[in-house]
């Protein structure tokens, strides 16, 4: 069977637009890629800050938490008894 002049262009035609939406689509997907890796990236540069600042006030409370036992030690053993004390009561009574 032999194909006429006007179905290879046509073929051509078809192979050709279907060539130029393939581009389009890949031309569309690296750039929501670009788009997707480069929100990432500052989400990951804000994710990392708050965890440092999240680390920095853990450790500046533990320090002042440490400060307060060494100044106060009678009292934070009383503040712990009644910490204690109030838990106990707490969770026996479930």
């Amino acid at each position: 069977m032999m194909m006429k002049s006007s179905d290879h262009e046509t073929t051509d035609q078809v192979a050709g637009k279907a060539h130029e939406a393939v581009n389009k689509a890949a031309e569309t997907a690296g750039k929501a890629e670009g788009y997707a890796r480069e929100h990432v990236a500052h989400a990951d540069e804000r994710v990392r800050g708050a965890a440092a600042q999240g680390r920095q006030r853990a450790d500046d409370m533990l320090e002042r938490v440490t400060d307060y036992v060494r100044d106060k030690p009678l009292i934070s053993v009383g503040i712990a008894f009644v910490a204690g004390v109030l838990y106990t009561s707490l969770t026996r009574r479930r």
